[in-house]
């Protein structure tokens, strides 16, 4: 017997009639099935209600996992803050597609870097003294640049090593809420703590239309607003697991590099987490120069993209708990390969807006599913492993939005880049499809962990 998909998006109006896709759920309508999507803040939180039992909130520490969520919200914010303001200053400084491109990568390339260093560093003095420690150095560095000024190539590559401190956000708010839940719950809190790329959103959102009104060098003092209360909010809320791991050596840490697993995570991240961020850098350039977009309007179709695979993120680690997070990245690449391969063939905006969106709600449920899995297989060594995992991330999205610079400065087109990022997309599906066998069999078997692989 067949049915029919109904696809129903609810949302809010914004400047252009994006929708702000937050999170959905399927319902049966009179015979036909519908996935119906919801937008706004609320609808997160009602799915968060609604779909997660209350064992979840039991397990755990929920200003902990709040607390994390709103760091790394905040902190992605400003990690993506050149993305969006790329056009104006490459305007102002006079930068061609390449030199644009590596300004949006810098940031990236420094949070991937800073990511294993950082995480080191939690494992010695934990996630929350950490996370205060980067934090303050974020602060300075706006406050620096907003009262010095930014006017050169030189000085804005600079700022964007300073950022890539807010980067590194990643290696510690994702243990410290991972090291407060238990292993059929990981998903979920990781889920929900790394929707804190989000912030990515608010970035593409208002930056632009900021820096017109104010100036862009202006927006980087009122970043600090938003940075100061996440910092208050994570001095009182936040709190170390009372279960830490013991601080590891170096030699340790050099040793799960001899692990062939380890290497496969970071390169399934480095697709998944590497396509998300290497995007959402490059879309504001994309569209302007694709469509001739003016930076306001490039930001809400960035931020329509951007939304989606930033609330995929927990769904992906909730459909990974529910269907084994192998299942779910497989689907999750295939998705991606075909839209980010349909977008390359060059069609007009809107369907490519559509199919970016497509290709970021895959690649945030990656992220999702990614990460649902490395607490199984590392749950020992989660501190060292979110930082590894993360730089290869931040490493595939400074490659990614730097190689779509080289690619449109070379070429005059995006369409190669396009094209070899999809077919990095089916590279890592196969090479999933060859490990999942021994995965499920090993740690992933039901006499190894509670969760499902």
């Amino acid at each position: 017997m067949g049915f029919a998909l109904t696809i129903v998006i609810r949302h809010n109006e914004v400047p252009g009639c994006i929708a702000q896709i937050m999170c959905g759920e399927v319902v049966q309508d009179k015979g036909v099935w519908k996935l119906v999507i919801h937008a706004g803040i609320p609808a997160l939180f009602c799915f968060l209600e609604n779909k997660m039992n209350k064992s979840f909130w039991q397990s755990g520490h929920t200003p902990t996992l709040l607390s994390a969520f709103c760091y790394f919200d905040l902190s992605f914010m400003v990690w993506y803050l050149l993305g969006p303001l790329a056009v104006l200053i490459a305007t102002d400084l006079q930068l061609d597609a390449q030199q644009r491109g590596m300004m949006v990568a810098t940031p990236t390339l420094a949070g991937a870097v800073l990511r294993l260093l950082f995480g080191m560093l939690v494992d010695r003095i934990g996630p929350k003294k950490t996370g205060l420690i980067a934090q303050v150095i974020v602060l300075v560095g706006l406050a620096a640049a907003w009262k010095i000024g930014v006017h050169s190539y030189g000085q804005v590559l600079l700022l964007g090593l300073c950022l890539g401190v807010a980067g590194a956000a990643f290696a510690i708010a994702l243990p410290l809420a991972s090291r407060w839940y238990p292993p059929e719950h990981q998903g979920k809190a990781l889920g929900i703590a790394g929707a804190g790329n989000s912030g990515t959103v608010f970035a593409a959102l208002f930056a632009p239309a900021l820096a017109i009104a104010y100036g862009w060098q202006n927006v980087f003092g009122l970043s600090l607003i938003p940075l100061g209360f996440a910092f208050v909010v994570f001095l009182v809320f936040a709190k170390d697991a009372p279960n830490a791991p013991p601080p590891k050596s170096l030699n340790q840490y050099l040793k799960a590099l001899g692990d062939a697993d380890a290497w496969w995570f970071m390169f399934f991240y480095c697709v998944t987490f590497g396509g998300f961020l290497g995007l959402a850098s490059s879309l504001p350039s994309f569209f302007h120069d694709q469509f001739g977009m003016a930076p306001k309007m490039a930001g809400f179709a960035t931020a329509a993209c951007v939304l989606a695979g930033s609330v995929m993120r927990p769904i992906g680690g909730t459909i990974a708990d529910r269907i084994g997070g192998i299942k779910s990245l497989l689907i999750m690449y295939t998705v991606a390969a075909v839209c980010i391969a349909g977008v390359g063939i060059g069609l007009g905006a809107v369907l490519t807006i559509v199919l970016f969106i497509g290709a970021m709600l895959a690649l945030g449920a990656g992220n999702g599913s990614v990460f649902q899995l490395v607490p199984q297989r590392f749950a020992k060594e989660i501190g060292v492993m979110t930082g590894l995992i993360g730089m290869a991330g931040g490493i595939g999205g400074f490659l990614l939005a730097a190689g779509l610079g080289m690619v449109k400065q070379h070429s005059g087109s995006y369409q190669l880049g396009l094209w070899v990022f999809a077919g990095l997309a089916l590279f890592a599906w196969v090479g999933l499809a060859r490990v999942k066998h021994r995965w499920r069999t090993t740690w992933g078997s039901a006499a190894s962990t509670s969760a499902r692989v």
